[in-house]
């Protein structure tokens, strides 16, 4: 990916949790060097360093010993165990002792693994792009931490020669995953599978964790790359209105006016009719250059067929919200890495418990006839809500005895999908593996895990 210059040395910074480990791998798989920072050595396959992710000085000691010019961020408590003060220690702490080691000793890039649950407010998101702000009013430790982390990552970027970027990956799925496929097992195994919070018409996002690895790459390779226009600072005279902010340069355009098709890897290909090439129709009299039209829309190179890409000044790269993100921030190019927010999922929102149904379906082809047909109960979102007060029956989504939240059942009922366009085009981030695909993935290791651990009892 880097061949016209020097090769990056990598350290994962929790190299050996969920994330972390899949970066090491698709690092490892094309050939780069890759050292690895935890607290626990699980693999042997990279130089490992000890430490503590909030100690500047054990940090710094492993990126000089490793040689690293870039650090990939992942270290983060689970979000399920409820320990504010180590989401604090680890997330905030621990992220500034990172960025502090970083700089004394003349790292080039970071690229840091926030999450898409910093702008949640328990309102619904749909189509959210990167100019969603945080909450006024946090909803829980966990995502305030990562927020105030991912803050102190991009306050970081350009001081001591540092790059740095941070990705917000929604709802990580995929072989290596402890947390929520054990907890759908033990729904499984408990035969609750018949339950539902709401009328599941919510969409989610839910991201393959290959996918996830993917994205950190293609961002710390392109950590560096130049902007496309140099930010407005660097200018003689910085433009205080809209008027005054430049035009778009050439390679800017570029960036933003080639057609991205719809996600595919699950759904396969399909297409979008245009003005250009569409099916007609019934008609009294055929359209000017009727046949034309038809041909291009059953060409099967329909990839190449012309797509306007139409915005409106909503779009947050439409030319007026560039202009505005420019003024808002005269330090950087909002169609550049480096200081920049990418939100990374499938691009495949689906209804919030289809997705479990779904993995519950794929644990039958290894569990035949465990299931029995029972009716769906569905438990209305001010029912769940009433619940929440001290009731601990919400263990049949989970897995587990605890208690019934609010937020919990504010999560699952929510709409929750983001729009990844900045990340495609800027990144050149597509997603590699589909919904489908990816639970197959996981159910296949997970049963695997847990053939290997019934052996051992």
């Amino acid at each position: 990916m880097s061949s016209n210059k020097s090769r990056d040395v990598y350290l994962v910074i929790g190299g050996n949790g969920f994330v972390g480990r899949h970066i090491v791998q698709q690092l490892l798989d094309r050939g780069d060097i890759v050292s690895v920072f935890d607290i626990v050595e699980r693999y042997n396959d990279v130089p490992f360093y000890a430490g503590d992710i909030s100690d500047q000085e054990s940090v710094a000691s492993a990126l000089r010993k490793s040689g690293t010019t870039c650090i990939i961020h992942t270290a983060s408590p689970h979000a399920t165990i409820n320990n504010p003060a180590l989401f604090h220690k680890v997330n905030v702490e621990g992220t500034k002792a990172v960025i502090a080691a970083a700089v004394e000793t003349g790292v080039r890039k970071l690229v840091f693994t926030s999450s898409a649950g910093v702008v949640f407010n328990g309102e619904d998101i749909i189509d959210g792009d990167e100019r969603l702000p945080f909450p006024e009013v946090p909803l829980d430790a966990y995502n305030d931490s990562k927020a105030k982390a991912e803050k102190a990552v991009l306050e970081a970027n350009g001081k001591g020669g540092l790059l740095t970027v941070a990705l917000r990956p929604a709802g990580i799925f995929g072989p290596g995953d402890r947390q929520a496929m054990t907890g759908f097992y033990q729904v499984y195994e408990r035969g609750q599978t018949n339950f539902q919070i709401g009328d599941n018409t919510n969409l989610f996002d839910w991201t393959y964790v290959g996918n996830v690895a993917y994205a950190h790459l293609l961002a710390a390779d392109k950590l560096d790359t130049p902007p496309p226009a140099p930010p407005l600072s660097s200018l003689e005279k910085v433009p205080e209105t809209l008027d005054g902010v430049p035009p778009l340069t050439d390679p800017e355009e570029a960036l933003l006016n080639y057609p991205i098709l719809p996600v595919d890897v699950t759904t396969g290909k399909h297409r979008v009719p245009t003005c250009e090439a569409r099916p007609l129709g019934p008609y009294v009299t055929p359209v000017p250059n009727a046949e034309k039209i038809g041909a291009a829309f059953e060409d099967p190179d329909f990839e190449a067929t012309p797509r306007p890409v139409i915005r409106t000044r909503f779009d947050q790269l439409s030319d007026h919200a560039l202009k505005r993100a420019k003024l808002d921030n005269p330090d950087v190019n909002p169609l550049q890495v480096a200081g920049q927010v990418f939100f990374i999922s499938n691009g495949e929102p689906t209804y919030f418990w289809d997705f479990p149904r779904l993995i519950w379906h794929e644990l039958d082809k290894y569990f035949p006839g465990k299931r029995t047909p029972k009716t769906l109960i569905k438990l209305p979102k001010s029912v769940g809500l009433a619940a929440a007060t001290g009731s601990e029956w919400y263990g049949w989504l989970t897995g587990k005895d605890v208690t019934f939240t609010k937020f919990k059942v504010t999560f699952s009922c929510a709409t929750r999908w983001h729009n990844i366009e900045k990340a495609r085009r800027v990144l050149g981030y597509e997603p590699q593996t589909g919904l489908e695909e990816g639970v197959k993935r996981m159910v296949e290791w997970w049963y695997a895990d847990y053939l290997a651990n019934q052996q051992k009892k």
